[in-house]
């Protein structure tokens, strides 16, 4: 099979088309023909070298989300059946034309989708439900805040918030970003560029903030918070350290927390899964959610997607094709 493969660590540059031998198919897998790979800024950190695969997962071949055909299934598979037209989240190998994958970790493409879309759900949506609606206890009624609105997660956790009944805010770095997040849904969006997050809205007014800046937001994150307030971190771009102020924690009996998905334990994500495919599916099969695809890009012009991944100029996804 074709491959995009990390040749060493470094820039977009290192990124090549190269030949891999075909992945086996074990025994709760599915082969799958891959017609899309979508792009995360995990994928850049692991072509840099900050951000090794696990155990078990290919090394030098990025890609945490497809949308394709089953090819094959493995003889403990019931499921799904050669042909099927299923999305997945993978803990990496996705920028290639096969991938074998646990079959509990695949979705079906609703009838609407094209591949390119559905290969544009898995990563956001497993990632936002988890830390927005599982770990964060997002309920209707509440004020959510999303940093980072036109990334990927940024548009699809508008778009989850707001159909769950939640009042929803955003951050992005150009007023053209802003009036995107508010297409989707928010309420209203600060560019943090010309104003401060922390002031432009009022304090006390937040009840989830999902964060994956870090760094110097972290003290209007805090001031925003209201009591009983949940911040959660799913990265932290602008570094991993910050000074926190513990009285406010404590007088507003504030919860910080915060995860990674890629190295979650395979039954963990089976359960999430299926509870997305419960919650989230019928409002893509609705029309009340869907994802946004910026621009797709051949797998021969993995580094472009790169580049642009690192300039943050896109809004949405970016997707490879074979």
């Amino acid at each position: 099979m074709k491959a995009v493969v990390i040749s060493h660590p470094g820039g977009p540059e290192v990124l090549t088309l190269a030949e891999r031998p075909d992945p086996v198919c074990g025994e709760h897998q599915v082969l799958l023909r891959v017609h899309a790979a979508g792009v995360n800024r995990a994928d850049v950190s692991q072509r840099q070298g900050r951000y090794p695969a696990p155990a078990g997962v290919p090394a030098d071949i990025p890609g945490l989300e497809v949308a394709g055909s089953v090819e094959r299934c493995g003889p403990a598979v019931d499921r799904w059946r050669p042909g099927d037209r299923v999305c997945a989240l993978l803990a990496g190998g996705g920028y290639a034309e096969l991938v074998a994958v646990d079959a509990r970790h695949c979705l079906p493409v609703p009838d609407p989708l094209t591949p390119t879309d559905a290969a544009a759900l898995p990563e956001v949506v497993f990632t936002v439900w988890s830390n927005v609606f599982q770990r964060a206890r997002l309920q209707p009624g509440e004020t959510f805040l999303v940093h980072g609105g036109t990334s990927g997660i940024g548009m699809a956790a508008i778009q989850l918030a707001k159909a769950f009944g939640a009042r929803v805010f955003a951050t992005a770095g150009t007023d053209e970003k802003c009036h995107a997040c508010e297409a989707a849904g928010a309420d209203r969006a600060v560019n943090y560029r010309t104003a401060d997050f922390s002031r432009a809205l009022p304090a006390d007014s937040i009840d989830v903030i999902l964060d994956m800046i870090g760094g110097d937001y972290l003290a209007g994150n805090i001031t925003l918070l209201r009591p009983e307030g949940r911040l959660v971190f799913i990265n932290a771009m602008k570094g991993a350290r910050a000074e926190l102020d513990l009285r406010q924690v404590m007088t507003k009996r504030l919860t910080i927390t915060g995860s990674t998905l890629r190295t979650r334990e395979p039954a963990f994500k089976a359960a999430l899964a299926a509870e997305i495919e419960q919650r989230v599916w019928p409002l893509l099969r609705a029309g009340k959610f869907r994802p946004h695809v910026f621009r797709t890009f051949p797998f021969a012009a993995a580094a472009e997607a790169h580049r642009l991944m690192e300039s943050s100029a896109h809004i949405g996804k970016l997707v490879l094709v074979p």
